[in-house]
């Protein structure tokens, strides 16, 4: 399985970036998303940053991430995961619109 992890770029130049993210600091190449100032997130890959992130992908990211350690390591999901808890899955929009009796 390939997981990527979210990373917070300190300091650019060309072609590639210092970046910081759980716990770890890395030389990321990126060629494949091209130069970004401090304070950007990416997601990371093998010491590749794969695509921009947003602060709140990335911590999205990260407490998914912190999830499946926690299962790793024989704990709970629901910490990680509060905005889920107590309320029933939606469907989005595109899948609500082919359900039986939806209106168009």
């Amino acid at each position: 399985m390939c997981i990527g992890t979210p990373m917070k770029i300190l300091h650019c130049e060309p072609g590639s970036a210092t970046a910081v993210g759980r716990g770890r600091t890395e030389r990321l190449n990126m060629l494949m998303v091209g130069d970004l100032p401090p304070g950007s997130w990416v997601l990371a890959f093998q010491g590749a940053a794969m695509r921009p992130m947003t602060a709140d992908e990335a911590a999205q990211t990260d407490a998914a991430l912190d999830a499946l350690e926690a299962v790793l390591a024989g704990g709970s999901t629901d910490a990680h995961f509060s905005d889920l808890i107590g309320r029933e899955p939606q469907l989005p929009a595109h899948l609500r619109a082919s359900l039986p009796g939806a209106k168009p």
